[in-house]
């Protein structure tokens, strides 16, 4: 099975748009802490997270789950 591994697409979305992790908790109504375990590999978001931020960084849910690149 192959592993998911969303830190890397989360941090290279958010830089590709010029973004903090502050302004990105902010777009998402989350604490900026949970941003940062996530970009570490410490802790994975939820799918309803995944949603909101593909919507929030015009990005395909597909692309943050690794299904496909870019």
């Amino acid at each position: 099975m192959k592993e998911l591994k969303f830190s890397k697409r989360i941090y290279e979305t958010r830089k590709d748009l010029g973004l903090t992790q502050q302004e990105l908790s902010d777009k998402l109504g989350i604490n900026q802490s949970a941003i940062a375990k996530w970009e570490a590999g410490e802790l994975e978001p939820s799918l309803s997270m995944l949603l909101k931020i593909s919507e929030i960084c015009n990005v395909s849910i597909d692309y943050l789950l690794g299904a496909v690149d870019y």
